[in-house]
């Protein structure tokens, strides 16, 4: 069976960060983000923000909440790997999908971070789909906090805090693996 640690937190607190030291180790991982966007690609629509936030919401309104979840399942099997990592679990509904599929062999780590060291890392981080400003931040905290992030974030098996350096960070994640 497929061992999977997924990695739940608000934007831009260290989800993607800590699935680069995943992958630095030779871990696979799928990124939840991932599935959102390659809908966007069939829908034929621009990588914004606004775009991404509303296919989400639309395939989790019209497929249900653990909809981007049960479309990663299959691309987790067919990796044919022993340890999986995920980013970007977004609900309890994404959760007892996984922890349906994957039972015990699933577990959540919660990554929390500050408003302002998140902000400070999403103007470094230049990706199309970020915000430029700290209140498209806070709409975008409280669109996932809709989805059910906070309740996903509270169920966690793990939580650890992301508010040193990059390297402090890094450490807990290759901490937690070992």
């Amino acid at each position: 069976m497929t061992k999977i640690l997924a990695f739940v937190g608000m934007p831009a607190s260290g989800k993607s960060e800590a699935s680069s030291v995943l992958r630095r180790k030779g871990i696979t991982v799928i990124n939840m983000g991932d599935v959102i966007r390659e809908e966007i690609v069939r829908r034929g629509l621009e990588p914004t923000d606004a775009n991404t936030g509303g296919v989400g919401t639309d395939l989790r309104e019209k497929e249900g909440r653990d909809a981007v979840a049960r479309r990663c399942i299959p691309k987790i099997k067919d990796a044919n790997e022993d340890f999986i990592g995920i980013d970007g679990v977004r609900s309890v509904a994404e959760v007892e999908c996984f922890k349906k599929a994957f039972g015990n062999d699933f577990t959540l780590v919660s990554i929390e971070s500050p408003l302002d060291s998140r902000f400070e890392r999403v103007l470094s981080r230049q990706r199309s789909d970020d915000m430029q400003d700290i209140s498209a931040l806070k709409t975008r905290d409280e669109r996932e906090l809709g989805w059910g992030m906070g309740e996903a974030m509270e169920i966690a098996d793990i939580v650890i805090g992301n508010e040193g350096t990059l390297d402090e960070f890094r450490e807990k994640i290759t901490a937690l693996l070992e």
